[in-house]
């Protein structure tokens, strides 16, 4: 498994000590997708489709081949073709997606299930979803939850990192869970799945006070507990979106500051493995 990290100045793999796209920022990975610069996607050292127009890409998803890209102002753009997708310009709800600032909402993040269905987070929107490849869209959730990233375990189960902690879906995005036992903050910015444990990053707000990683089972419930053994107490700011990862029992966080933490025991323990540019996005690929 090989640790890809976006940074503010190129692509970065662990495994290898080789960076791409240097002097390039990556704002978002899926999978070996890299976003550049909001404007173009690079896989393996090919461009996926022609440069990126209008509104900027904040975030890319892997469909068919392909690729799904949200933007700012609530868009979503398909690749190679780069034909904005009309059915979510026209999704139930649209009109009451808002952002504190006044300005329009943006995609913030996309995911899949193993089934195929697609979510969007939308932030101040709530998560959409399709279950028939993006042709229609239906929403969710509560869209003041403040939904900050959307994942899909293995197993189908949804989970949103929210303003109010954890929320969590069984079915598909029927109903919902929001679960905060045991977290010293509920304002959580990312969500990652390694094995059967839930990763959440907190802190008390925007600003990023009193960051921190905690983690809990994927079912089963229980309290979530703050993964200490090799992180610092707390972070100086928030551990963002995208900015961690899961895959089995491997996970890894990368922070602001430039460095990035790696942890083959689902986050009970952790290490430094590379230090660096600011880190913008991480995948296991």
């Amino acid at each position: 498994m090989n640790l890809l990290v976006g940074t503010a100045a190129g692509l970065h793999r662990v495994d290898d000590g080789q960076t791409e796209l240097a002097g390039r920022q990556v704002n978002a990975l899926g999978g070996d997708l890299a976003l550049v610069e909001g404007r173009a996607v690079w896989r393996n050292g090919e461009w996926v489709g022609d440069p990126l127009v209008g509104p900027l890409a904040t975030c890319v998803l892997p469909v068919d081949g392909g690729a799904l890209v949200g933007t700012v102002e609530g868009h979503l753009v398909r690749l190679p073709t780069g034909e904005r997708l009309a059915s979510f310009e026209e999704a139930p709800g649209r009109d009451d997606w808002y952002t504190p600032w006044g300005g329009p909402a943006d995609v913030r993040s996309l995911a899949a299930g193993p089934d195929g269905t697609l979510y969007v987070n939308v932030h101040v929107g709530g998560i959409l979803r399709s279950t028939d490849g993006g042709a229609s869209w239906e929403p969710t959730l509560d869209i003041d939850l403040d939904v900050h990233q959307v994942t899909v375990a293995e197993d189908g189960t949804v989970l949103a990192a929210t303003a109010l902690g954890l929320a969590t879906s069984d079915d598909g995005g029927d109903t919902w869970t929001v679960v905060d036992e045991g977290l010293a903050a509920t304002y959580a910015r990312a969500v990652a799945v390694a094995g059967d444990t839930v990763l959440l990053s907190v802190s008390t707000g925007p600003d990023g006070r009193r960051a921190a990683v905690y983690r809990r089972p994927l079912h089963g419930g229980g309290p979530f507990r703050r993964s200490a053994i090799g992180l610092p107490g707390t972070f100086p700011g928030n551990i963002d979106t995208f900015c961690l990862v899961g895959a089995g029992s491997v996970a890894a966080l990368g922070t602001f500051a430039g460095r990035v933490y790696l942890s083959d025991d689902a986050g009970a323990s952790w290490a430094t493995v590379a230090a660096g540019p600011p880190v913008t996005c991480l995948a296991l690929v």
